[in-house]
């Protein structure tokens, strides 16, 4: 078990639930009392949880199959690169994961749309199946779209809109458009860290075909892309934090802003992109506590 659990590295799975605390908190007020909100909740933590080690089993699989897991790569070994697991048991586990992944999503969506909803329920049906795509498509067969310099698209999308957005939608079956300022935010601080991870990756990254972001634009200005998505972030944290008329106490989501400016001066000065690697951590870690200070803001109202 030890050496599957080092593949789903664990690290990247507080990035990968944060979009779930805030969407389920912006609902908490609305919707608490309702007797399937826990059992929502409960089901979207799983699931999304699901979705982050199918993405790095088939991140570990499509990097080591195409090479670009070698000794050139920064950053801790992956499990096929290691030679832990090999490529025939990790396509097996890709494939286990996915049909757990799609079990738990019908399981959330039985929770919420019941036998009612049909259209609703097949919609988010076909939503799971695009996650799962999206999890494995990332590094896997000749179209995988990390490839293309997509991955930041793909991670806006489905760790800031669909995770936030499409959470809050299970509980009460409505949009709250104000959403979309907390579930941008997340999308943005989560393309940091896959930017970071490609900024810290960009010569081998280079060498291999990877065209991720940063090779396109180069590291110096991957600098100030990052420094964008940052601002870009706290901004709409603070704008959605205004219009939601929080009290003082309510802003204590801000002390996270402290370790996003020391990220900001270590990714503008550092000369080695290998020094990198340990702001991966930090800046995953950031963005949960935001996240969770902010749900909790959120329940306080």
């Amino acid at each position: 078990m030890k050496k599957w659990i080092k593949a789903a590295r664990l690290r990247t799975l507080p990035l990968s639930i944060s979009g779930i605390f805030v969407g389920s908190a912006c609902a908490y007020q609305s919707y608490h009392t309702q007797w399937n909100y826990w059992l929502i909740f409960g089901l979207c933590f799983l699931t999304t949880l699901f979705f982050q080690v199918l993405s790095n089993y088939a991140n570990d699989y499509g990097d080591a199959v195409k090479g670009t897991d070698n000794d050139n790569r920064v950053g801790p070994k992956r499990a096929i690169q290691s030679g832990e697991i090999t490529q025939a048991q990790m396509k097996k586990a890709i494939i286990i994961t996915s049909v757990l992944s799609l079990i738990s999503s019908v399981g959330v969506i039985y929770a919420s749309f019941g036998n009612e909803n049909f259209i609703q329920a097949i919609i988010y049906l076909v939503l799971a199946v695009a996650c799962v795509g999206a999890a494995i498509k990332y590094t896997v067969g000749n179209s995988a779209y990390g490839y293309r310099g997509l991955g930041d698209v793909f991670v806006f999308i489905f760790f800031g809109l669909v995770s936030t957005l499409g959470s809050y939608y299970l509980y009460g079956h409505s949009f709250d458009f104000n959403v979309l300022l907390p579930g941008t935010a997340i999308g943005l601080l989560s393309m940091a860290v896959l930017n970071m991870n490609n900024m810290r990756d960009i010569q081998n990254d280079a060498e291999m075909g990877k065209n991720t972001i940063v090779v396109k634009l180069g590291f110096n200005k991957a600098r100030m892309y990052h420094f964008y998505l940052i601002v870009l972030a706290v901004i709409a944290l603070n704008s959605f934090a205004l219009e939601k008329g929080f009290k003082w106490y309510q802003f204590a989501f801000v002390i996270g802003f402290i370790p996003l400016l020391k990220n900001l001066k270590v990714v503008n000065t550092v000369t080695n992109p290998r020094n990198l690697d340990p702001e991966l951590k930090r800046l995953s870690l950031t963005t949960f506590l935001i996240s969770l200070l902010l749900s909790i803001a959120l329940i306080l109202m």
